[in-house]
């Protein structure tokens, strides 16, 4: 990396580190303060203990914004699931190409400072020094490592499954974050990154099949502790704890369900598309899940008299008594919310309802050998105690602080603050009391205003 051009601001920053742990949120943070890992960074950082999520709270997006401080409807990660409605099992938004907005690795790139991600979303084809991204075979003709290599940094992974690739068993956990663990750890040890993005994403399948509750989930923030025990080791024994700041957030959180809709059944039945093998063809509506959410689109969004049958339909189903529909939007109330514009009309489920996309049924209730889901996520992120957490440790971060609540947006900002960047066009807030210069000179004009009187 010699002859990188450094214009970051001032000095150059500390190290960086972000660990994401997937579905984790406000809730949890009571057991999560009897461990001993996450306890003893939160003794040495700042804290905000209820962090609203993005609309709607998925993974994809919420991790688009993390980076780039804006809501999925600028930034175009309006979802896990690309809209392939002739797909059974629709891509995911894998790629960096698709996030149309500026991230903190953009600048810290740019500045000269070298980066790294391990299953960060939306980061294949990403300008990453060491990039592994999260993307995974979707076609039969396809493999998980040419999928990776060609989406990431090939040497650096080459190396990376050669050493850990033994850990892993697909996608499952915990084995999949103990494979993502190893490779944080040797690249902390062998590349030392100015910024680390890491995700992991235990929790978040336990709480999917087990439910938000469950002692499957409770054991899974046990394992996350126990990985942040382990980073924190390492950086004790390379002596950079002192000058490596650790970013810890969530995305969103979950709630418990037993029953998923199937709106595209209904679309199907109304003749506004056909089916054929599960998915849908000559389609003029069609439905895109988002878990406790459901983006409706028109092909033709100019279509007056459809958009005004779909709009009776919707009205009709959520007045059915156990239709499990909350609440329907209009794209532009989807849009208020941060979602996509691009969509005509947008679902929240109810409580202990999801959506998905097949169209051979109406619902489907749980039971153990069918897949539907014991928890979920998506939901509007106002929903109280729906919230997440952001806690900042290390030479830049005040201990002790914090912030009562924050949005999503602002973790982007305070993120390339720290690293002496940034993030112009951001909709969330550098929020100063986090960080160590702002409270000492805070303090240091209480002093001086004492003096004068």
């Amino acid at each position: 990396m010699a002859g990188r051009k450094k214009t970051y601001i001032g000095k150059k920053p500390h190290r960086m580190i972000v660990i994401s742990w997937d579905a984790v949120g406000s809730r949890d943070l009571e057991f999560l303060e009897t461990l001993p890992h996450f306890r003893e960074l939160l003794e040495r950082g700042g804290i905000c203990r209820k962090v609203k999520s993005v609309c709607p709270s998925l993974t994809y997006p919420a991790h688009a914004t993390i980076v780039s401080g804006v809501s999925p409807a600028a930034h175009g990660i309006v979802n896990n699931l690309r809209l392939q409605p002739w797909r059974k099992e629709p891509d995911w938004f894998w790629q960096r190409k698709y996030l149309q907005a500026t991230t903190v690795y953009d600048l810290a790139e740019a500045a000269g400072l070298r980066t790294a991600a391990i299953l960060w979303p939306v980061t294949a084809g990403a300008g990453i020094s060491f990039n592994m991204p999260e993307i995974w075979p979707n076609h039969f003709w396809q493999n998980q490592l040419e999928r990776s290599l060609l989406g990431g940094s090939p040497a650096y992974q080459i190396q990376m499954y050669r050493r850990y690739g033994r850990l892993l068993k697909g996608t499952r956990q915990p084995m999949l974050d103990n494979f993502a663990q190893a490779v944080l750890l040797k690249t902390l040890e062998r590349y030392r990154p100015d910024l680390t993005l890491v995700h992991l994403t235990d929790a978040d399948a336990m709480r999917h099949r087990f439910g938000v509750d469950s002692q499957e989930a409770q054991a899974a923030l046990r394992r996350l502790d126990m990985r942040l025990g382990g980073t924190m080791g390492l950086l004790r024994r390379l002596g950079q704890d002192k000058n490596t700041n650790i970013i810890l957030l969530g995305d969103h959180y979950q709630k418990n369900v037993s029953c998923v809709l199937y709106p595209n059944y209904h679309i199907v039945q109304k003749g506004w598309a056909k089916e054929k093998r599960g998915r849908l063809i000559n389609w003029e509506a069609a439905a895109q899940n988002c878990d406790g959410a459901c983006y409706i689109y028109l092909k033709d969004r100019e279509n007056k008299e459809l958009k005004m049958a779909v709009a009776q339909w919707l009205k009709s189903w959520k007045q059915t008594p156990g239709s499990g529909i909350k609440a329907v939007y209009t794209s532009k109330t989807a849009r208020e919310k941060g979602a996509d514009p691009r969509c005509t009309f947008m679902l929240e489920a109810e409580e202990g309802f999801y959506f998905k996309n097949g169209c051979t049924m109406e619902r489907q209730e749980y039971a153990p050998e069918n897949g539907v889901h014991r928890g979920a996520h998506g939901y509007d992120p106002d929903c109280p105690g729906y919230e997440t957490f952001f806690l900042a440790s290390g030479p830049d971060f005040y201990p002790g602080a914090s912030v009562e609540e924050m949005n999503l947006t602002d973790e982007g900002p305070i993120i390339a603050k720290a690293l002496g960047l940034d993030l112009e066009d951001a909709e969330g807030a550098v929020i100063n009391s986090f960080f160590r210069f702002a409270q000492e000179t805070e303090a240091e004009e209480e002093k001086n205003q004492e003096n004068q009187e």
